[in-house]
């Protein structure tokens, strides 16, 4: 059971989206928060394998929320899937820094949003396609990070393969098939890179990925 907290200042959104959880037999909303600080409060209770936050809320907003989730090892299992009417640059940038394991815009459809929540759970990284996008308009036309270029020269050659696989986002599942692996050694190979990268979740990875400069809008 994928066990999932809203966190949203606006009750309709929150109410459609609970109908919308409640009518699947493997995922099941524990608690609904109107802010940030709420939000935090009921992690803390109810150890949820999903976070979906919205960033704009009052008394402490998405980001910060976010970021404190992150900085909880308590909370370490919780995945902050961050909610945006727009995907704006400064915001999802921010959010990935602060811990957030993907991007959800808010007028996304049924299926592709129950679908996202699983992926989330599993421990993917979920980020839509308008904001990959982004990330690879910031992230190339800027000077590579000698801290990232460095931790790159740590991996190995399957292991920034697997990388790049992760940073156009493919799945565990969709990185062995494209590296004619087993699904559990792409899941090693992510994982290595992870800790050698030191990168907290796979959004982070791709970050890095674009940082670096191992995928470029060509590759992607």
């Amino acid at each position: 059971m994928i066990r999932v907290l809203l966190v949203d200042d606006q009750p309709l959104i929150r109410s459609g989206f609970r109908a919308l959880l409640a009518l699947e037999d493997d995922i099941e909303v524990v608690a609904e928060a109107a802010d940030g600080e709420e939000g935090l409060e009921l992690a803390r209770e109810h150890l949820p394998d999903i976070a979906l936050m919205d960033i704009q809320m009052p008394v402490v907003d998405g980001i910060e929320a976010t970021r404190r989730i992150a900085a909880d090892p308590a909370l370490s299992g919780v995945h902050v899937v961050i909610l945006t009417n727009y995907g704006m640059d400064e915001y999802v940038f921010d959010a990935l820094r602060a811990g957030a394991a993907g991007f959800l815009v808010k007028d996304i459809v049924p299926d592709d949003f129950l679908h996202a929540v699983r992926v989330a759970a599993r421990g993917d990284a979920l980020l839509s396609p308008s904001i990959t996008r982004k990330l690879i308009d910031r992230y190339v036309s800027q000077p590579l990070e000698a801290d990232a270029e460095a931790g790159l020269e740590e991996l190995t050659g399957r292991e920034r393969e697997a990388v790049a696989l992760v940073a156009r986002g493919l799945s565990n599942d969709e990185i062995a098939d494209r590296m004619v692996i087993s699904p559990m050694t792409a899941k090693t190979h992510v994982n290595r890179a992870m800790t050698k990268l030191h990168a907290r979740d796979r959004a982070q990875l791709v970050v890095l990925a674009y940082e670096s400069g191992l995928v470029t809008p060509r590759a992607s």
